[in-house]
């Protein structure tokens, strides 16, 4: 059967001809070619793609920012005052845009004079949330900031409201803002920085429905008002304030905070785990999955449109002018913990699935940009859908990191609508569309189109009208890979990597295409 998908479609397309696919099990078998075909308009702009929908996350949690990130001045791995040079090389080549600290749980229990000066001298607290190990706090607010300034991305910092005050708040501000000559701009100087750093965005708690507090929206939106007052633009630093916004499909909680925070607010966040489950306690394993669970995680996936569009029209309610963004800071895969680790350190691999559900959730965020200003994947090293892993001095990129790295083409590029009809992929008695899609134009008048095939059997053939300038040539970019769960190792690096695409072709203002299953793609048309 073939869908129409809605105008604003983020739900695309694929490949073609008949494939051989070598399943999890080994069992080959011919599989047919489906088909979609859609219509780019690319004479009718939307809004931007901000690139800081491409956003991070790093959070004091396993061995993400410890053994990860950070290892030290003092290590033998190379490293550029205690981060490792090679995770900076790696984040350098996606321009990742910015990226989100201390937490996560982790931040409404952080208080920040803990993490400065003489690293002798930091104190010693536990980690209650995340398996109650000891952290030293060597890993503070100038490290972090240095991180950003290394990697070239802008600070998004997440207050503590859960455990924290208002005056806090305001002094962690001041300290890394101000640049007057205040007794907290003078400890900055003492401690090594004697400029301000840019701290653009500041979120000001972070899950207080859950482990930021156990709070009600009402009574959070009370102390958000409060503490928004104290958070302070000291020129030429102009912040942009988070409010702490809804978990899963809470909805509610928006509802109320949106409704009762008018000033000293520019976005809400909300948070989105894929994790194909219903029960939280029942996720499925990162590798060693059959197609059903192929299946739930990528149905699961499509699932954050449906939830955007519904908050978007409870914005529109509060916020009809759009001033006030949706800043989707957390989001990703969480699957069941990794055989033999920590389970409070949230280890899992990361294969061609989660690059699939990557590519497809960029292509709803695109579709979204007009409220959407923000996004950030959980995690980046170590943790759940992580961009890198480390073991010693060795790195790995997975395939989510690949499909940042494709995807830089839409970074503040703008979107272009465009309409879809695919097949559907069938499993278990349920039905989603075969593929996803999403368009935008950069500004030398490029078009691109990523396109992920979200069947892990069947290519797909597509055909696509351009509507609007003609372009004269194709290229593209291709990430698939052997088996559902093929993943990227320390012995084995290289084996789901970006490929040359050579299955587009461009006549007049006819694009057709031949993606293989389970894939991600992008082209650029000139």
């Amino acid at each position: 059967m073939m869908r129409r998908l809605p105008t604003i479609s983020r739900l695309l397309l694929g490949a073609a001809g008949l494939l051989l696919l070598r399943a999890a099990s080994g069992v080959v078998a011919a599989q047919e070619t489906k088909r979609a075909s859609m219509t780019i308009r690319a004479s009718e702009p939307g809004p931007q793609i901000s690139r800081h929908l491409y956003g991070h996350f790093a959070e004091h949690l396993g061995r993400c920012i410890y053994d990860g990130i950070w290892v030290g001045p003092e290590s033998r791995i190379p490293n550029t005052r205690g981060v490792r040079n090679d995770i900076v090389l790696a984040l350098r080549r996606i321009k990742i845009p910015n990226l989100r600290w201390p937490g996560g749980c982790f931040a409404d229990q952080y208080h920040w004079a803990d993490g400065v000066g003489p690293t002798e001298k930091r104190p010693r607290r536990v980690n209650i949330h995340w398996g109650g190990v000891v952290e030293d706090n060597s890993f503070g607010t100038h490290e972090f900031l240095d991180f950003c300034e290394q990697i070239g991305a802008e600070p998004y910092i997440a207050a503590n409201v859960g455990s924290g005050t208002p005056q806090e708040m305001a002094d962690w501000v001041e300290y890394m803002t101000f640049p007057g000559d205040s007794e907290i701009a003078r400890r900055r100087a003492a401690n090594g920085r004697k400029e301000p750093w840019k701290v653009p965005f500041l979120g000001i708690g972070n899950e207080n429905w859950g482990c930021g507090g156990e709070m009600t929206p009402e009574y959070y939106s009370d102390l958000y008002r409060r503490f928004s007052v104290y958070a302070r633009d000291w020129a030429p630093n102009d912040l942009n304030r988070v409010a702490a916004g809804p978990g899963g499909t809470r909805l509610d909680w928006l509802d109320v905070v949106a409704g009762r925070v008018r000033h000293g607010i520019e976005g809400i966040s909300m948070h989105y785990y894929t994790t194909g489950s219903p029960r939280w306690e029942d996720k499925v394993p990162s590798i060693g999955f059959g197609e059903d669970q192929w299946f739930v995680i990528l149905r699961d996936a499509l699932k954050m449109d449906e939830l955007l569009s519904q908050a978007e029209k409870i914005m529109a309610k509060h916020d009809p002018e759009g001033r006030i963004g949706l800043y989707v800071d957390e989001w990703g895969t969480w699957y069941s913990p990794f055989p033999g680790s920590n389970p409070a350190f949230l280890v899992q691999q990361n294969s061609i699935r989660d690059a699939v559900v990557a590519g497809a959730t960029f292509n709803i965020l695109h579709a979204h940009a007009k409220r959407v200003k923000m996004a950030n994947i959980a995690q980046l090293v170590n943790v759940l859908q992580a961009l890198i892993l480390t073991e010693g001095e060795k790195m790995v990129l997975t395939p989510t990191y690949h499909v940042f790295d494709m995807y830089q083409v839409h970074h503040d590029a703008t979107f272009l609508p465009l309409d879809l009809e695919t097949d559907e992929y069938a499993q278990g008695g349920e039905k989603i569309p075969a593929v996803s899609a999403s368009a935008s134009r950069d500004a030398q008048g490029r078009v691109h189109v990523s396109l992920v095939n979200l069947d892990p059997k069947a290519a797909v053939a597509v055909e696509a009208t351009i509507q609007g300038p003609r372009f004269t040539s194709v290229a593209g970019r291709l990430l698939t890979a052997d088996t559902l769960d093929a993943h990227n190792t320390v012995d084995a690096p290289n084996r789901v990597q970006p490929a040359a695409f050579t299955g587009a072709t461009l006549q007049d203002s006819a694009l057709k295409a031949r993606l293989p299953p389970r894939s991600v793609v992008v082209l650029t048309l000139s």
